[in-house]
């Protein structure tokens, strides 16, 4: 229950933060050019919270369904407008005016993510070297020679400091279709090119497992934590079961534990049920038997829990790890390209998907983004903060996609507007909030649909 509250909390902090930046650009553009805002709603539906501006008059909210939000300005096509505010009216605004308002909101989010991945370039992010602990036989890896011990220097033209730039520049090379160059330095120390073929990187993607080194048939190369107990919580199975820290796990009903993550394996797949153990305390053979606890997992599966956690070594994960830290400008530039990338990738990706040359499982609805969102918040600030300028680039992107009730579609009517010098009528522009609201609803579905696919196994 305490992992699901902190999910939902996470992923309420993430919402508030990502639609109130976009609706500030919106709120802040229309301001700044004349425009009368009315409403300032972060959510939809019935008022939680409201406060009303003394000097501008505006309605700040909060609503409760959190799924959204909306600037609500002065428009005659919505309600009278008196004389002396018509100068003020949204819709009495020259195109340029317009355009720029309804713009604000994607950029707002584009702005958000650089400076989001900007704070972590300065302050430091630590990630995971990209190192090769496995290769499965017969893989792609294995066919492009691949081999454990492999350090990922360079895919494409892309620098591979740690295990994430790795795995997106991975993707990003999978979309051109073609054979993919790189570089790596062996167990030995010497660089070598390794090539992975077009049609194994084409699968990339297509199946929606979203796991893009399993697919190439990669495992990352992992420290072995030895399984020793570290600390144990009052009150918990592991205490009941007479577990001490310092006690080494030798066996479990009759078969030897190799290191920690071996484990916890054993202990979530036990929920609730006795397991035979042998331990080594002070020097000594000991047998204990110790009745698992339980818990729900975030993906809503019940698993086994003792309170307990390992004896880390000191020093064990140092040169697993890479922190990478840049001053304030170098830091800004790698932001822009950081944020350029990632939107130009899921652009890509939703094009893939369009056409069928994607899975649709590659699409994250609600219950994804809020599993992501308590994961990444459990991580720390850095990775909480990462995954908040992903989300907000792809809502920059979708929201500049050119379907009516998005700000791409109003952008669309506008831009029909230039070329021919005069609005598009009442009726089509009705009749194209009708489709768009059609499309937007079937891909809230789909993605609903899949989240429940993917949490239902």
């Amino acid at each position: 229950m305490t992992s699901l509250l902190f999910t939902l909390a996470a992923f309420l902090v993430a919402l508030g933060v990502l639609i109130t930046v976009h609706e500030l650009g919106h709120f802040w553009v229309a301001r700044r050019l004349g425009v009368r805002v009315l409403r300032f709603s972060i959510g939809f539906g019935r008022p939680l919270w409201k406060r009303v501006g003394r000097v501008d008059g505006t309605e700040y909210v909060i609503a409760a369904v959190p799924l959204g939000g909306y600037v609500k300005m002065l428009d005659e096509r919505e309600a009278p407008v008196a004389e002396a505010e018509l100068g003020r009216a949204f819709n009495r605004q020259r195109l340029g005016v317009r355009t720029a308002i309804v713009a604000a909101g994607p950029i707002s989010n584009f702005v958000f993510a650089i400076l989001a991945f900007w704070l972590v370039l300065v302050s430091g992010d630590t990630g995971m070297r990209p190192w090769v602990g496995g290769v499965a036989e017969g893989s792609p890896a294995a066919l492009a020679g691949f081999a454990p011990g492999d350090e990922l220097l360079q895919v494409g033209d892309e620098d591979t400091p740690t295990w994430e730039a790795a795995v997106y520049a991975l993707l990003e090379g999978s979309l051109e279709g073609r054979p993919l160059a790189v570089r790596v330095r062996d167990a030995g120390g010497v660089e070598r090119l390794r090539r992975l073929g077009g049609e194994a990187l084409a699968k990339l993607g297509t199946d929606g497992d979203g796991d893009v080194l399993a697919t190439l048939g990669l495992a990352p190369k992992r420290p072995k934590v030895p399984p020793v107990i570290g600390t144990v919580l009052p009150g918990e199975a592991a205490e009941r079961g007479g577990l001490r820290a310092g006690d080494r796990i030798l066996s479990v009903n009759g078969k030897a534990v190799q290191d920690w993550g071996s484990w916890v394996n054993i202990v979530q797949a036990h929920p609730d049920r006795r397991l035979q153990l042998r331990i080594e305390r002070a020097g000594h053979p000991l047998d204990l038997a110790l009745q698992v606890g339980s818990k729900q997992a975030d993906d809503g599966s019940t698993v086994g829990r003792i309170g307990a956690s390992a004896d880390v070594p000191e020093g064990l994960f140092d040169s697993y790890r890479v922190e990478i830290r840049m001053d304030p400008v170098h830091a800004l530039g790698a932001a822009v390209r950081q944020t350029w990338d990632l939107s130009l990738l899921m652009l890509r990706m939703l094009g893939k998907m369009a056409t069928g040359q994607s899975s649709i499982s590659n699409l994250s609805g609600p219950i994804s983004i809020a599993q992501t969102a308590g994961k990444t918040a459990r991580y720390g600030l850095a990775s909480f903060l990462k995954f908040l300028a992903l989300v907000s680039s792809s809502l920059g992107v979708l929201n500049l996609l050119p379907i009516p009730v998005l700000d791409g579609g109003h952008l669309l009517f506008y831009l029909i507007e230039a070329v021919k010098g005069a609005p598009l009528s009442e009726k089509a522009q009705m009749q194209g909030q009708r489709i768009g609201m059609a499309l937007l609803l079937a891909l809230m579905v789909l993605a609903f649909y899949v989240d429940l696919s993917r949490l239902l196994g």
